[in-house]
């Protein structure tokens, strides 16, 4: 009998492992050529001719405007929340900011995401500037996102490097994925939250917060 050390030979062949997935491709990211020849066969798998004029300078569009759809992947939303100010006289009521607008795109089908996001928080000593609240949105919008995942990734930054009373975190967005398609139910948006620290445990500061998102 095989004992349990060690990795179980996969399906495909003795001894062979099974791989594990990755989040990064070891190969490198593709090169601006490669993506451009992929839009290009992506139009013809379409039905249609990536050579003639009005397609002809698709490639390098789309290739530049996924550039701006996923340029989350290069910031980091830690750097973005370490410039903090602790000059706050002793402040340590809620600080929310509200209705961020945000655009993402669904990882399950590339479909937009677009919704609005309220970040809230205690301070514990010190506060951050609200144009980084909202640059916290962006860098995980920016990305291949769900939105569950999302809220919960907004919400858990800010309280590892705030260190607050409380942070509390909505989203409301439409998706496309279903709305443009699938079961094309349009004038629907899913909602998220995440509570932690006092928006979690204090029912008043719970009510306080989701009052001044209505």
């Amino acid at each position: 009998m095989k004992s349990g050390n060690g990795p179980a030979p996969a399906a495909n062949g003795p001894g062979a492992t099974v791989p594990v997935p990755s989040n990064r491709d070891e190969a490198g990211p593709p090169s601006q050529a490669e993506v451009e020849q992929a839009v290009r066969t992506m139009i013809r798998w379409a039905g249609d001719n990536p050579t003639r004029d009005g397609l002809a300078d698709t490639p390098a569009r789309v290739a530049r405007a996924f550039q701006e759809f996923f340029r989350g992947y290069g910031e980091d939303p830690v750097e973005i929340l370490q410039r903090t100010f602790e000059e706050t006289e002793g402040y340590d009521e809620m600080v929310i900011l509200r209705a961020i607008r945000f655009e993402s795109f669904c990882e399950h089908h590339m479909a937009p995401i677009i919704g609005r996001a309220w970040v809230a928080y205690v301070p514990s000593g010190r506060v951050v500037g609200i144009s980084k609240l909202a640059r916290v949105v962006d860098a995980y919008a920016k990305r291949l996102q769900i939105q569950e995942k999302m809220t919960a990734q907004i919400a858990n930054v800010i309280n590892e490097v705030l260190q607050p009373q409380g942070v509390g975190v909505v989203l409301k967005a439409t998706h496309h994925c279903m709305t443009t398609r699938g079961v094309h139910k349009p004038g629907t948006d899913l909602v998220t939250s995440r509570m932690l620290g006092c928006f979690r445990d204090n029912p008043m500061t719970r009510q306080e917060f989701l009052t001044m998102i209505e």
